[in-house]
């Protein structure tokens, strides 16, 4: 039987170096060294290195969601930028290296694993509904404008924010950051 915390282990450690390296950029091997557990554990409780990426994302996700998208007494401009802070922040302190794992996901995976697709639709799917619930709440108080659909602009905000997380992470400069909060939060949410 084993030890109830390896499989608590290899997630992290999958997580973890999917995350740093991608999902090529690292093996089996890799992975269960970093987590110091032996290799032939590995498949005790994943059934493949998809498996354990999909463990991954599903981890990410739920480490991603923040209290403010949810705060419905609030103003949703604001949870807005509360949320994207959130995430900006998260990516500054991993030393703009690592990215979106959704979005390195998809560059990396999009096209050559099904399942991995499928995963990453139903993520991005739900993220933008998620986000769309507050910018649909914000058109009806009044504090965002525009007239497009919120489904629209939700979809607009996410895939803005993985290309400035992109460009961060080539540049290693921050003011993508900068110029996604002034053009989002200054014009596009007004």
């Amino acid at each position: 039987m084993p030890k109830p915390n390896v499989r608590e282990k290899v997630a992290a450690a999958g997580l973890e170096q999917f995350h740093r390296l991608g999902f090529h950029g690292c093996s089996v091997e890799d992975i269960t060294s970093f987590a110091g557990v032996p290799k032939g554990s590995f498949y005790n409780h994943f059934e493949s290195k998809e498996d354990l990426a999909l463990e991954a994302m599903k981890r990410y996700w739920e480490a991603g969601q923040h209290k403010s998208l949810g705060q419905l007494n609030r103003s949703p401009v604001k949870r807005l930028k509360e949320y994207f802070a959130f995430l900006s922040e998260a990516f500054v302190n991993s030393g703009n290296s690592k990215g979106c794992l959704f979005g390195n996901l998809a560059n990396e995976m999009a096209d050559h694993s099904p399942v991995i697709r499928e995963q990453l639709k139903s993520v991005f799917a739900s993220w933008t509904h998620a986000i769309a619930s507050v910018v649909r709440e914000g058109q009806v108080a009044g504090e965002i404008t525009s007239s497009l659909k919120a489904e629209k602009l939700a979809g607009f905000l996410i895939s803005a924010w993985e290309g400035t997380l992109l460009r961060a992470r080539c540049t290693k400069d921050l003011s993508p950051l900068r110029d996604f909060n002034e053009v989002v939060f200054s014009a596009l949410l007004k």
